[in-house]
């Protein structure tokens, strides 16, 4: 059963791990800690969220324009989220919260924060803690689960664990029966219709809305950043922030389909094809989880060894590279199948 927590030593102890939930440069290159500020409440002077933004940034997400994490901060990602969502509301697509981008957003009419007592749903448990750095440990394991219980519930409300620190106060607790102030993505419907019983629980537990826009295919422009859903129409009806390619792992360029799509898949590491990977490593199989190298999910491309996948690393979406395959975080993988059938034409340019 999880046990209560601080939350500032959850966040203190995710920052340890190999930069993955929290820190995102290797711990060779980290920069040395600093004292953390003085806590100050959201929606005052002082507070590392900014109010406004982070609205946004809830409302673009919900209604199918993402941020990747939701975490009240202004940048390249957030941009691109509020150009899509104004090129397909046909408002000018200035990339700024503008009035008018502003007023269409708030059609929703959605809070941006919701106060969550946590449940079994939220907090799973079988935490991997110290979560193993090489693959043949790793291969060891049963399932790539979760560290612990704030990068559990940063996940389910698409946010990052210092975000929840920002909301709550470092000296908040979390556990079975406490109660957290958290980003409001709960989902209007959880009818998934045609998603297989386990599938289902996994879609309800990362709080994935069952309505979706409808999609055709998609689009992913390299000078971009994004992945575009298009309907048959090309009109845009739906936009993720993604990593793509490097310059020795490039996007495949061309016209390619998602055929197949695996839920919580293992995944057969291969050091040859990987760009980060040590080559004299030994092959292995990696089991499931939501830290696994593709995170939930995995969207089979024509392209051999291509796929468009989840991560376990979602603050680095948008701002990283990868071994040539289209990654999102887990949330946005999720919701990108449901608004595409099997078989969609994938197409991919420079």
């Amino acid at each position: 059963m999880p046990r209560l927590s601080h939350l500032i030593l959850a966040a203190s102890s995710l920052a340890t791990l190999a930069g993955l939930a929290i820190a995102q440069t290797p711990p060779s290159k980290a920069p040395a800690a600093k004292a953390e500020p003085q806590w100050v409440a959201p929606g005052t002077k002082g507070s590392a969220i900014d109010g406004q933004v982070f609205h946004a940034q809830v409302l673009l997400s919900t209604q199918g324009f993402s941020t990747s994490v939701i975490d009240g901060k202004t940048g390249m990602v957030m941009e691109k989220a509020v150009r899509g969502f104004q090129e397909a509301r046909g408002l000018d697509t200035t990339g700024k919260l503008d009035g008018p981008t502003s007023a269409a957003l708030m059609t929703a009419n959605r809070p941006s924060t919701i106060m969550v007592k946590l449940n079994r749903e939220d907090l799973g448990g079988n935490y991997v803690y110290p979560f193993p750095k090489e693959p043949e440990d790793q291969a060891k394991l049963p399932r790539m689960n979760y560290r612990n219980m704030l990068e559990e519930v940063a996940e389910r409300y698409h946010t990052t664990p210092r975000t929840i620190v920002a909301l709550n106060g470092p000296t908040a607790l979390i556990g079975i029966g406490q109660t957290l102030r958290l980003p409001n993505v709960i989902p209007t419907a959880r009818d998934y219709t045609g998603v297989k019983g386990e599938n289902a629980a996994l879609f309800a537990k990362l709080n994935i809305d069952s309505n979706q826009p409808a999609g055709d295919h998609v689009v992913v422009d390299k000078s971009e950043g994004v992945l575009k859903v298009l309907d048959k129409e090309d009109k845009l009806v739906a936009q993720f922030p993604v990593t793509m390619g490097s310059k020795q792992y490039p996007l495949p360029i061309g016209n390619w389909k998602a055929t197949t799509y695996a839920f919580m898949p293992p995944f057969h590491y291969q050091p040859a094809l990987l760009k980060d990977a040590d080559k004299d490593d030994e092959e292995q199989q990696l089991p499931p989880g939501p830290n696994g190298p593709v995170g939930v999910a995995w969207l089979d491309l024509t392209k051999e060894h291509y796929g468009i996948h989840g991560t376990p690393e979602p603050s680095t979406i948008g701002r990283a590279e990868s071994s040539g395959c289209i990654r999102l975080t887990n949330w946005d993988v999720l919701r990108l199948s449901q608004m595409l059938k099997p078989g969609f034409k994938a197409v991919f340019r420079a």
